[in-house]
């Protein structure tokens, strides 16, 4: 059986020493290039996997890693035993490119389709969360590790968080409509999920493809904190499907989905 909190410790200097990789690049000068389907990467991509990829190698050499961009160059894991690790090592890298901050690294692992362990890191705000199924926890401002919990909604409305770089404003208003929403904000990447999972915002609906390391650690923030992810129909969402791609997902801030 593996420990779970015994993980977390090399998780979490793992995500905080890929970010500083990150860092490094988005100082200075960078080449953007194209994958092939038209998804950006960049140096900083490449260097936070090779981080993360050796580490999750001392970690657990055991459990499988699908990382977005050695699968992007073709690499084929077996995830048939049912635990499996998730990593996106740059996610927004589009907002990466842009220099505003709002992008984190991404490690979760999968246990017969659930997501249990999961470190979210977003470099530039030095932000950290991290979760085993007992809990969800923040750290910041170079402080101790603080417990976090998706909140009660506000009596004022929701505050809905919209992706700044991938939206469908029709399926999206049509989705939030019936709800009563005080404010709509934009952000990057899956720390809109953490955002929730920290009680700092209450709905996230997500339209169109995205993959499962994209979603796997911020979901297991998400459960942790008292929230969940879903499908826009209120079924879950799983993981390793045939070709790791999500459909549409939501994010509540609720332990089941509001569907309306």
């Amino acid at each position: 059986m593996i420990d779970l909190h015994a993980m977390l410790p090399a998780l979490k200097s793992l995500a905080r020493d890929a970010g500083r990789a990150i860092l490094d690049v988005y100082r200075g000068d960078f080449a953007v290039t194209r994958k092939d389907d038209a998804s950006p990467v960049t140096e900083a991509d490449l260097r936070a996997e090779a981080i993360i990829l050796a580490g999750l190698g001392k970690i657990a050499p055991d459990i499988p890693v699908v990382s977005e961009e050695a699968m992007s160059a073709g690499a084929e894991v077996d995830v048939s035993g049912g635990r499996f690790w998730l990593v996106d090592p740059l996610d927004g890298t589009k907002e990466f490119v842009k220099r505003n901050g709002e992008f984190t690294v991404n490690i979760g692992l999968i246990w017969e389709g659930r997501p249990r362990l999961g470190v979210l890191y977003a470099p530039v705000l030095d932000r950290l969360f991290a979760a085993t199924p007992e809990g969800a926890t923040l750290e910041e401002n170079g402080e101790p590790p603080r417990r976090i919990a998706c909140r009660r909604t506000p009596g004022r409305g929701l505050t809905v968080l919209s992706s700044r770089s991938h939206r469908d404003p029709a399926q999206f208003d049509s989705f939030v409509q019936p709800f009563h929403v005080a404010e709509i904000r934009h952000s990057g990447s899956s720390l809109k999920f953490a955002l929730i999972a920290a009680g700092e915002a209450d709905l996230y609906p997500r339209f169109g493809r995205t993959m499962e390391w994209d979603t796997a650690a911020a979901h297991a923030i998400l459960d942790a904190a008292g929230g969940c992810l879903s499908l826009p129909d209120g079924r879950p969402l799983t993981y390793g499907k045939p070709g790791f791609a999500n459909p549409s997902v939501v994010a509540w801030g609720t332990p089941t989905p509001d569907v309306r």
